[in-house]
């Protein structure tokens, strides 16, 4: 443990695109931060799940990756000195008696701040494994071959077999994606009915028309074949118990995240299931001082966009003032009028 923690305005858990937006808009109040986040890097699950992934949905971008999308927030929150601690999990929340909260990471690092603001997206988060004999054998092998969960360089794929797995907007991305560079995609899911956007639908259809892509529906996953160190096929089995092998140098299960909130469960916060219940006028997670923004804020009419947790992010960092500088009058300026400092 450290002798003496370290003091900040703003504690900031969850280092992913809305903490970093965070980062930006306390900075403009006045309000300096750290960041904790348990990834070795920042960038959430856009960075760990996704880097090379298209999002359509920012506005000013047309289209940008994940990876340059970090990028991009960092930049923006460089002026503003945060300090950053990385893979590391606040696992201790007390209050103290001078008012504020003291907190404690797995690393051992105190730090003692005015208010708190989680954003920490789903947080722990990990894939749900496909019920599969021998699944373990070929998970952490080489990028492009055995069971991979995530894809981090389209290029490790080139000229490999891919089966994708799942129904939802990763597996069709990613089909749509990897489509230019895999020798062959065969997309696996138990019905015909994608639960995916209706544009990239239409794009995977078109390209399974044009024999790009083969839509292995309605078949589930059944068995992987392979001698250990790497696969060869993949069987699958439709309704009927009929079933088919698919060629495979990698296998990409696309079920969703598993999520834990660890720590922050027991920290008395208002939860709803594994999301934080917050007052949507000012993100407020019940006790004084604390506020939630991103995909772990829970209200009603709630969208899962990132651009939503900017807002929500915006919302928090002004809630946040009044805790931070009590007493003291918000005089808004918008960015234009005011300027943002030069990076040290």
């Amino acid at each position: 443990m450290t002798d003496a923690p370290v003091k900040t305005d703003v504690a900031i858990i969850g280092a992913g695109p809305v903490g970093l937006f965070a980062i930006f808009e306390c900075g403009m109040l006045d309000m300096h931060c750290h960041v904790i986040d348990a990834l070795e890097a920042p960038g959430g699950q856009c960075a760990a799940l996704y880097p090379e992934k298209p999002i359509y949905d920012i506005p000013g971008f047309p289209r940008i990756l994940a990876s340059d999308l970090v990028e991009r927030l960092q930049e923006q929150a460089a002026p503003f000195a945060p300090v950053y601690h990385l893979g590391q999990q606040v696992i201790r929340l007390d209050r103290q008696t001078e008012g504020g909260w003291l907190l404690t990471t797995s690393a051992g690092t105190s730090i003692s701040t005015a208010a708190i603001i989680i954003a920490a997206g789903v947080g722990a988060f990990g894939p749900n494994r496909p019920p599969l004999a021998g699944i373990r054998d070929y998970e952490g092998l080489p990028a492009g071959s055995g069971v991979q969960y995530l894809v981090r360089r389209r290029e490790d794929y080139r000229g490999r077999q891919v089966v994708i797995a799942g129904g939802g907007d990763s597996a069709v991305d990613w089909a749509l994606s990897l489509a230019d560079v895999a020798a062959g995609i065969a997309v696996v899911h138990r019905r015909d009915k994608f639960r995916a956007a209706p544009q990239s639908v239409q794009q995977l259809r078109a390209l399974a028309q044009a024999g790009r892509i083969e839509l292995v529906v309605p078949y589930q996953l059944h068995a992987i074949e392979g001698d250990g160190t790497g696969l060869k096929g993949v069987i699958v089995r439709d309704l009927d118990g009929g079933e088919r092998r698919l060629a495979a140098d990698v296998l990409l299960p696309f079920y969703g995240l598993t999520q834990d909130l660890g720590p922050i469960a027991a920290w008395g916060l208002n939860l709803d299931r594994n999301h934080i219940a917050v007052d949507p006028a000012s993100f407020s997670a019940g006790p004084d001082g604390i506020f939630a923004a991103g995909d772990i804020a829970s209200y009603p009419g709630k969208l899962k966009l990132i651009l939503t947790g900017f807002a929500e992010a915006a919302a928090a960092a002004h809630a946040a003032y009044a805790i931070v500088h009590p007493g003291e009058a918000l005089h808004f300026e918008y960015s234009t009028t005011r300027g943002v400092p030069h990076p040290a």
